[in-house]
C-alpha cells in the first residue's frame, strides 16, 4: 500500500519498534513516535531498509499538547493517516496500598490519556481514508493483583475505551480493536527479571524460567510475535473486525 500512512507509538523499542519493522512492509509511510530520539533513530533506519518512508516524532504523549502535534505533523508530511497504533505506554508495577496519587496519575497520563487524545486528534483524518486503530492492553485487565493493582485497572479502562471508540467508528467507518497480551520478553521484561532476581536470591536464568512455569505457558512471547498480530489488524484482511479485544499470551488465560 504504498500511498498509506501509519503512526506507532512506542517505537523506539521492544513491541512498538517490532512492529514498526514490521510495518514497513506494508505502508508506504510511517510515523514513529516515542521519548527516546536515538532509539527512534535507530527504529527508522531498521524500517527505511525493509522499504518504508519514516518521519520521527520524539515527543512525551503525556504531554496534553503532543498529541495533536503528532498528528499535525504528520498530515503536513504525508497528507493523511490510515492506521494508528497505540503501542506507548509504561505503568508502573507498585502494590495497591503503596501507590500515590502522583504514581497513578504517571501511569494513566500516557498508557490512558495519551491513548485517547492522540486517537480522538486522528480520527478526522481516520474517518477520510476509514482507518484502524489499536490500543494496547494486557492480560492484567482480567486478573488485576493487588502487587501491580495499576497495571490491571488501566488495561481493563484501555479496553473499555477501545470499544467506546469503535461504537462510533461503525457510524464514521473507523476501526477499533484492542490487544491483551501476556508476558513478551521485551528489553524492559529483561530488566524486570534482572531486578526480581536479585531481591530473591536467584539467577536471572532462575527468574526467567520461573514465571512462564507459574503462568501455565511454554514460553515468553516475542515482540515480533505481536507485531504480526498488529499487522493483521490493520490489514484488508481485518477489515470487518471492530470492538474486538484480540488475546495474544501463549495459553496464560484459560477460562472461556
Amino acid at each position: 500500500m504504498p500511498d498509506t500512512v501509519a503512526i506507532i507509538t512506542g517505537a523506539s523499542q521492544g513491541i512498538g519498534r517490532a512492529t514498526a519493522i514490521r510495518l514497513a512492509r506494508d505502508f508506504g509511510a510511517l510515523v514513529l513516535v516515542a521519548r527516546n530520539k536515538d532509539k527512534l533513530e535507530d527504529t527508522a533506519k531498521a524500517a527505511e531498509a525493509a522499504g518504508s518512508r519514516v518521519l520521527v516524532i520524539d515527543a512525551d504523549l503525556a504531554e496534553p499538547a503532543a498529541t495533536q502535534s503528532v498528528v499535525d505533523e504528520t498530515l503536513s508530511a504525508f497528507g493523511r493517516i490510515d492506521a494508528l497504533l497505540n503501542i506507548a505506554g509504561a505503568v508502573p508495577q507498585i502494590d495497591l496500598f503503596d501507590m500515590t496519587d502522583q504514581q497513578w496519575d504517571d501511569g494513566l497520563a500516557l498508557k490512558l490519556h495519551g491513548a485517547r487524545r492522540l486517537t480522538i486528534a486522528a480520527w478526522p483524518a481516520l474517518k477520510k481514508t476509514r482507518g484502524s486503530v489499536v490500543l494496547m492492553s494486557g492480560n492484567s485487565a482480567i486478573f488485576p493483583k493487588a502487587a501491580y493493582a495499576a497495571v490491571g485497572t488501566i488495561n481493563a479502562a484501555i479496553i473499555a475505551l477501545a470499544k467506546a471508540f469503535s461504537d462510533r467508528g461503525i457510524a464514521d467507518g473507523v476501526q477499533v480493536n484492542s490487544v491483551l497480551l501476556g508476558p513478551v520478553m521485551t528489553g524492559r521484561r529483561r530488566s524486570y527479571l534482572e531486578h526480581w532476581a536479585s531481591l530473591h536470591d536467584m539467577t536471572v536464568e532462575e527468574a526467567t524460567a520461573k514465571f512462564p512455569r507459574e503462568a501455565g505457558i511454554a514460553r515468553y512471547g516475542e515482540p515480533e510475535e505481536i507485531a504480526e498480530l498488529m499487522a493483521f489488524l490493520v490489514s484488508p484482511g481485518a477489515r470487518w473486525m471492530t470492538g474486538s479485544a484480540l488475546r495474544m499470551d501463549g495459553g496464560e488465560v484459560k477460562s472461556v
